[in-house]
């Protein structure tokens, strides 16, 4: 074999391999990206199933006549539960805080804020009357209304910026 047909093979091969490389490479982004989404739906799902349902539930107590919400503000709510029905809401996990502090959605049962979900962009809490309209008096609210917005932390979501998800729901409460 000529020095210039191994010149011309080897050409030929670095062209097929640098393009079998943008293949491997698009592929590799492509999962990345996915991946991403994936693993921000999951977390935005479970912060939002989880914080519903309790939501849904606030006011159970045999004795309870105040509010079901103690606290309505845009993006902390208090949840008030007279779970040893004994006419308060003063005992271990009968007052139930859901806030956004900095990206980590946090919920507090009296054991201290615990991390519900990381990357969240966005916590958004709008309340409602029983006749639909906004309001911002706790003790009016029957249905809240959710919208959580979560990036994703994984260090493989560097190449998948821009992927958050975004859920909204809508929650009556149904002991009010």
């Amino acid at each position: 074999m000529a020095l210039h047909e191994l010149l011309v093979a080897i050409a030929i091969s670095g062209v097929i391999l640098s393009a079998a490389y943008g293949v491997f490479e698009q592929g590799l982004r492509a999962h990345a990206v996915g991946a991403a989404r994936v693993e921000a739906h999951q977390a935005a799902r479970a912060a939002l199933v989880r914080m519903s349902a309790e939501i849904r539930d606030a006011g159970r107590g045999a004795r309870r006549t105040d509010a079901a919400v103690a606290v309505a503000e845009a993006s902390r709510i208090v949840l008030a539960n007279d779970l040893d029905d004994d006419g308060t809401v003063q005992g271990r996990g009968e007052l139930i805080t859901w806030q956004l502090v900095g990206s980590v959605l946090r919920r507090n049962a009296g054991a201290g804020a615990q991390p519900v979900a990381n990357g969240v962009s966005a916590l958004v809490l709008r309340y409602f009357d029983v006749a639909g309209l906004p309001t911002v008096i706790p003790s009016a609210v029957t249905t809240v209304d959710i919208t959580l917005v979560v990036e994703p932390t994984t260090a493989a979501s560097s190449l998948a910026s821009g992927t958050a998800a975004t859920m909204n729901t809508r929650v009556r409460l149904r002991n009010r």
